[in-house]
């Protein structure tokens, strides 16, 4: 049996350990701490971000988003509904109703054509929008950004698998009023467990840092006016991401290789397509991911299971999963689509060409009726 392949393991750059050895001989291993403060300067430094608060995950720095734009009971917000469930739970912590929206063809992103036709014919204008960068690669998020500015809707970047990814010369995460990012374990980079917020706004960062820490008024003993979380981002996790943050750029044209590695070995398979990427962006390829015009890809991931490659289905569009079933929705079959089609393959930044080309010859075997390497 091959060793393991994952769709995308962990990759430590090589000071993360030593690093995290400074957290525990300064013993601040709780949050707060100086390689919080150097994370968070690390990511307004590469992304351009004017602010940033570092917290326990990415879902959490969409709540803070949320809670400190005023959005609550019986709100709508939309979101993507071609996205991992994180993006929507928040609205549900704060008790508003998602209003989710289709992507287009040429990104697999929101569309901003219905995103726009949404908000001239609803009847409730919703409060806000958590747009996703799906597997890296960039939303049109200029479009999105002067619909969402037109109508007076706040605007939330879903980041968290596109780290690295670059619209027009600007970091996604940063057109927005606020963004975030994810280093979950299997993100570009992770902490094991975390997330970022980031705004232009240090009055809403603030404030979410605030409520981060148990919304604590400024007193001796302990003094709360308003409820808050435990959402701040420990030391010891922190250090790890500053050591991760070193090698974002190698990672990021690493996955872009082996983007490319799939393309050279895979398109000229007709019935494979890959996702696309906009001409005036560069996404980070966190996932590669294809759709088959005929071949069951259920058939695809039996195969790379029995030679010990991980692959997974693209997300299942959230206006489809049970939990939604009440919820307002504006698609048009694109999702669904995309959902029916196609499978996200192993990633890991670790991965050889030739790890690559072995992955694709069970795909190709299995696209063809052959078995693989016969």
């Amino acid at each position: 049996m091959n060793k393991r392949i994952f769709l995308s393991a962990p990759h430590m750059g090589g000071n993360e350990l030593k690093y995290i050895e400074k957290v525990f001989e300064s013993n601040y291993i709780a949050p707060l701490g100086e390689y919080v403060n150097k994370f968070e300067e690390s990511i307004k430094s590469y992304t351009g971000a004017s602010n940033a608060l570092a917290v326990v995950s990415g879902t959490a720095a969409i709540h803070l988003a949320l809670r400190v734009l005023g959005i609550g009971q019986d709100d709508d917000v939309l979101a993507s509904t071609f996205t991992f469930i994180g993006s929507v739970n928040a609205i549900i912590y704060q008790g508003a109703n998602p209003v989710l929206i289709d992507s287009d063809k040429e990104s697999w992103n929101l569309s901003p054509k219905l995103l726009n036709k949404y908000l001239l014919e609803c009847e409730k204008k919703p409060k806000a929008l958590i747009v996703t960068h799906l597997y890296g690669e960039c939303a049109d998020i200029e479009k999105i950004a002067d619909i969402c500015r037109l109508h007076g809707v706040y605007l939330i970047e879903d980041a968290a698998e596109s780290l690295g990814a670059i619209y027009n010369g600007k970091h996604t995460g940063t057109f927005g009023d606020f963004g975030i990012y994810s280093f979950n374990g299997n993100k570009i980079l992770t902490t094991s467990g975390g997330g970022m917020l980031v705004s232009n706004n240090k009055e809403w960062i603030d404030k979410a840092k605030f409520y981060s820490t148990q919304a604590k008024e400024p007193f001796v003993h302990y003094e709360h006016l308003e409820y808050g979380y435990n959402y701040r981002m420990s030391n010891v996790l922190a250090a790890i991401g500053v050591g991760q943050m070193e090698v974002i750029e190698d990672r990021v044209a690493k996955k872009r290789e082996i983007f490319e590695w799939y393309r050279e070995f895979l398109g000229n398979v007709q019935e494979i397509a890959f996702m696309p990427e906009l001409s005036n962006s560069r996404g980070n390829r966190w996932l590669t991911a294809m759709t088959f015009a005929k071949t069951d890809y259920n058939k695809v991931m039996k195969a790379l299971e029995e030679v010990n490659v991980e692959s997974r289905p693209l997300w299942k569009p959230m206006h489809m999963q049970p939990l939604f079933k009440d919820a307002k929705f504006f698609v048009d079959g694109t999702s669904e689509e995309l959902f029916n089609k196609g499978l996200c393959v192993a990633s890991s930044t670790t991965m050889t060409k030739d790890d690559v080309k072995m992955i694709c010859d069970v795909i190709r075997g299995c696209v063809e009726n052959k078995k693989a390497f016969e």
